[in-house]
């Protein structure tokens, strides 16, 4: 059964923007720590793919808080929410912390679909509730 659906548009530019105003701090506050490493390591080699690989995880932990429910209200927390990715290459959402107790107490699964071009990324998320 569907529990909630989420999508959000993200302007790269925004996010540029803002990385060229705070700096390291914008992807700290957003990133979970194994996030934080590809976005280090992809912005040292290609600037310009590091700027939309932010941007492609708030847009697709956004999508995930509205599916939810919450939106970035706790337990959801940026960091407690990371977008991470199957040997296949196929986009996965691994919850940490009370994030994950709240999620798994109430039985829920998602499904997560993350895109980008220049100038946008986009995201869509279905959760559901699974009836064991």
């Amino acid at each position: 059964m569907i529990y909630g659906v989420g999508t959000d548009i993200c302007d790269v530019r925004r996010i540029r923007a803002s990385l060229e105003r705070h700096g390291e701090r914008l992807a700290q506050k957003i990133l979970s720590e194994a996030e934080l490493a590809t976005w280090k390591e992809r912005s040292e080699r290609w600037p310009d793919r590091g700027v939309r690989y932010l941007a492609t995880r708030f847009s697709a932990k956004e999508a995930f808080s509205k599916a939810i429910g919450l939106g970035m209200r706790m337990p959801m927390t940026w960091r407690h929410c990371e977008i991470s990715k199957a040997a296949s290459g196929k986009p996965e959402i691994v919850l940490h912390g009370p994030l994950k107790d709240w999620f798994e107490t109430r039985q829920l699964s998602v499904h997560v679909s993350v895109t980008d071009e220049n100038e946008y990324a986009a995201s869509f998320c279905v959760v559901e509730k699974n009836d064991f």
